[in-house]
């Protein structure tokens, strides 16, 4: 059964993103007391380590979540708190299967900084050594996989001009705002697919506009997902737009994912759900993951595993029941055995892709 003094303590350390130390302490110590390895990297994510050698498996999880604290308590063998469902469940769960695996191949769990904002922990594991497997801990739900993830260009443009008086023709920078915001609809309808997930969608986020003299300007914040088959550049290229063009400053980037489920990752944790008398769900989101970033710039097979409800992500009534944990840890453990005694992988590792 999962020791519940682990994901609480997890939980109890709270760590809106860029202010994840505590939490990655409370990760280091969990993972020493069952035994693994452990080490905190230099761009502040903690790393748990058992075996050695290839085949290297990575499960990428993320330790920080959104703004927010809430209570942390048990009821009726639900903890409820913030990051539990996203997604320190799926850490510690993790940590629990890896424990007493034989000792054949590298199991690696990384508690990763900055998930939620730019993905800085995922990227700098870019710059070391490429593992041959990589799960995401985000929740699925204990028998459901994700194999795709909508790509993420995140971005304000700021329009300057000089204050005039309202009826003189040539708008203001409001006025410039407005039309751009405009033609980025525009063309996301252009990309509209037969579902949310082959769509592109575009969101305003915020919206300010400033005067000091004659000066004045307009900031937009736009989130814009991608599809498959929409790269950043595309967008970078529609946002480019007016006489003259705004001033664009990228917030975050990751492009559009999806590994499909003829890879080992998801054959793994397919069969795992199976043998735990489930019949499994294969999910394509539309948010954005880690995986994203790491994936197809390392070249190798992925998926996103954990437990929790996605649809509690960010809200006051995230929990995670412990029934839905020790299910989890029972696929962990048997995806985790199926590919530290596969091949590793043999392929030619890419080079990252975007940045934040």
């Amino acid at each position: 059964m999962a020791d519940r003094r682990l994901l609480e303590s997890l939980v109890r350390a709270y760590s809106p993103s860029g202010s994840e130390r505590r939490a990655v302490r409370a990760f280091v110590a969990g993972a020493r007391r069952l035994g693994y390895r452990t080490r905190v990297d230099a761009a502040g994510n903690g790393i748990a380590e058992h075996g050695s050698g290839r085949p290297v498996v990575l499960f990428l999880g993320h330790i920080d979540t959104v703004e927010g604290e809430r209570p942390v308590r048990w009821r009726a063998g639900r903890l409820h708190g913030r990051g539990v469902v996203d997604a320190k469940g799926a850490l510690a769960a993790a940590l629990e299967a890896g424990a007493d695996l034989p000792n054949r191949g590298t199991l690696r769990i990384v508690g990763a900084v900055r998930e939620e904002t730019d993905s800085a922990g995922a990227r700098h594991l870019l710059r070391g050594p490429r593992p041959d497997f990589v799960i995401a801990g985000e929740p699925s739900g204990w028998d459901g996989v994700t194999v795709g993830y909508k790509g993420i260009l995140r971005a304000e443009a700021t329009f300057r001009g000089r204050r005039r008086h309202y009826s003189v023709a040539g708008g203001t920078a409001a006025d410039r705002a407005v039309d751009w915001i405009a033609h980025a609809r525009r063309w996301a309808m252009e990309h509209a697919g037969s579902t949310p997930f082959r769509s592109v969608t575009v969101a305003v986020i915020r919206l300010r506009d400033r005067s000091e003299g004659d000066a004045e300007s307009a900031t937009v914040g736009v989130d814009i997902r991608l599809p498959p088959g929409v790269p950043v550049a595309d967008a970078r290229a529609a946002l480019a737009t007016g006489d003259p063009p705004p001033r664009l400053r990228e917030l975050s980037v990751a492009e559009p994912y999806d590994g499909g489920t003829a890879n080992p990752v998801v054959g793994a944790l397919l069969g795992a759900i199976r043998e735990g008398g489930a019949r499994p769900t294969v999910w394509r989101k539309a948010g954005t993951s880690d995986l994203n970033v790491v994936a197809a710039a390392w070249g190798i097979p992925g998926a996103a595993y954990g437990p929790g409800d996605a649809r509690l992500d960010h809200t006051a009534r995230e929990s995670l029941s412990v029934a839905e944990l020790d299910r989890s840890i029972r696929v962990l453990r048997l995806g985790f055995g199926a590919l530290l005694g596969a091949p590793p992988a043999d392929v030619t590792p890419r080079r990252p892709v975007g940045g934040a």
